[in-house]
């Protein structure tokens, strides 16, 4: 299973939530930063519908598969 981590950090003069390298919006204090991480771990346990996806690899290949929709992963938020 996969494992998404949430990571709460100073950004643009305020707290951001950073995830895989990409920062959220900036809040104003490190507490609002982490409601958001909470809020944005609990959207990413919600399971969807299993669907088939199309996407490009670095090469420019496309590729399908079947993403299953409840095939969620386990999320962490660090302080």
């Amino acid at each position: 299973m996969d494992r998404v981590r949430y990571s709460i950090v100073e950004h643009d003069g305020g707290w951001a939530y950073r995830v895989d390298g990409t920062f959220s919006e900036t809040y104003p204090s490190r507490e609002a930063a982490h409601l958001a991480a909470l809020r944005a771990a609990q959207e990413q346990r919600v399971p969807g519908e299993t669907a088939t996806i199309s996407w490009e690899d670095e090469r420019g290949r496309w590729h399908a598969e079947t993403a299953r929709g409840g095939d969620r992963p386990e999320v962490e938020i660090d302080d």
